[in-house]
């Protein structure tokens, strides 16, 4: 059976064009955030506002999607979210306005949290045989994107080109994805109806539970709650942390950036090539928990370290598991996404905003907590908050996966 039909592929390769400038506008910011902070004299109370004001508007945007998706359709809604992209990248990064920078952040992560359910839907739709393979392919793009954004925002900085022109060329790059996906076949995905989301490429199989919110629903907004954190979180703030405590320079450092989501691309697309079985619960676990070994050992490392900064020399081991830590986060949140989809097949397009409305609470909060940790008591204890969500990351993660390997055996 072919990954994806014929008539939906130019559909899935116009959304994973998408995913790879998602993947992107997510990671740019924490890769600048040296550089911004250099220039701009914000505090790292300031930076952590700017990002929790993406996370707030990602948030909102994305609780109320499945809505949205029911109100006007899956086309309008990743179009207005494209549109909302433009205007707060076009013009990020302008002047060193704190206010400014932070409501323009604030429209990228509402265009965001629109983007997002719109895509991860249309692949559930997409994927026949609920193998998840479709949607860790499409959130494979999203990690194209991640590492492809700071590589190319350091090489900006090591040429001495303006580290702003890339927030432009997105901005354009999301206008020209905008008008290609206006045209697209999205009515073969079939309509979202309250009540009922059948009709679609993947039609209800009978299979899972149909009770809406029972566990795997709440439980959903719990996985991706933590594991966002962690995720972003450690996006956002690996720069700094090398710069801070190996004493990396500023372009070296916004490539630790693109190593940890070169693990995160690794993992999406090696895992859907090597693994066929239907055991998505299994791997998650298993996911979860490289995330734990290497984010404590990352943590260890940088205490480790001792005085203000280490020397360049000790850059190679922090990075690779800088780099396992990416693939150890690479399949948690598509799958998350795949078992609360297939447990609730009568309700995904809810069930899913649901979801990543539960990402966007770890994505407003934890910005803050790790920038008042660090403000308080230095960058590596900052970090180390991140080694503590990573351990609630998988033991939610677990008890997600046992909780759809029970339903599976109850249907």
């Amino acid at each position: 059976m072919p990954l994806i039909a014929k008539p939906l592929r130019g559909l899935f390769l116009g959304l994973f064009g998408t995913f790879i400038l998602f993947g992107t506008s997510m990671t740019i910011v924490g890769a600048a955030l040296p550089r911004i902070l250099s220039e701009f004299h914000w505090s790292y109370t300031a930076a952590g506002a700017v990002i929790a004001a993406s996370a707030a508007a990602y948030f909102l945007a994305s609780l109320i999607s499945g809505k949205v998706l029911k109100s006007i359709g899956t086309k309008a809604t990743v179009v207005i979210g494209l549109a909302l992209g433009v205007l707060g990248l076009a013009f990020f990064a302008a002047s060193p306005s704190f206010w400014a920078n932070l409501l323009l952040n604030a429209l990228i992560g509402a265009g965001q949290g629109l983007i997002e359910p719109s895509v991860n839907w249309s692949a559930l739709r997409m994927d026949e045989d609920d193998s998840g393979r479709a949607m860790n392919l499409m959130h494979g793009a999203f990690a194209i994107g991640a590492v492809a954004g700071p590589l190319i925002l350091g090489l900006l900085m090591a040429t001495g080109l303006s580290w702003t022109l890339l927030f432009r060329a997105i901005a354009i790059l999301f206008a020209i994805l905008g008008f290609a996906l206006a045209v697209m076949p999205f009515s073969r995905l079939g309509s979202i109806k309250p009540g009922s989301e059948g009709g679609g490429a993947n039609s209800a199989s009978g299979r899972g539970p149909r009770r809406l919110r029972g566990p795997a629903y709440y439980l959903g907004f719990i996985c991706l709650l933590l594991y966002v954190g962690a995720e972003l979180g450690i996006s956002n703030w690996i720069a700094e942390y090398f710069v801070r405590i190996f004493a990396a320079d500023p372009a070296t450092a916004s490539l630790t950036v693109s190593l940890f989501w070169i693990g995160l691309l690794a993992g999406r697309f090696g895992v859907p090539a090597l693994y066929r079985g239907k055991r998505q619960e299994a791997v998650l676990v298993a996911s979860s928990l490289l995330l734990v070994a290497a984010t404590v050992t990352l943590c260890a490392i940088g205490f480790a370290a001792g005085g203000d900064a280490a020397h360049g020399e000790s850059l190679w081991v922090p990075a690779i598991f800088t780099f396992l830590a990416g693939l150890g986060c690479s399949i948690i949140y598509p799958t998350v996404i795949s078992l609360v989809g297939i447990s609730y097949e009568k309700a995904q397009a809810d069930a899913l905003s649901f979801a990543i409305a539960g990402g966007g609470v770890g994505l407003f909060a934890f910005p803050f907590l790790m920038s008042w940790i660090s403000q308080g008591y230095g960058i590596r204890v900052g970090f180390a908050s991140y080694a503590l969500i990573a351990v609630l990351t998988a033991l939610s993660c677990a008890v997600l996966a046992k909780v759809f390997a029970s339903s599976r055996k109850a249907a």
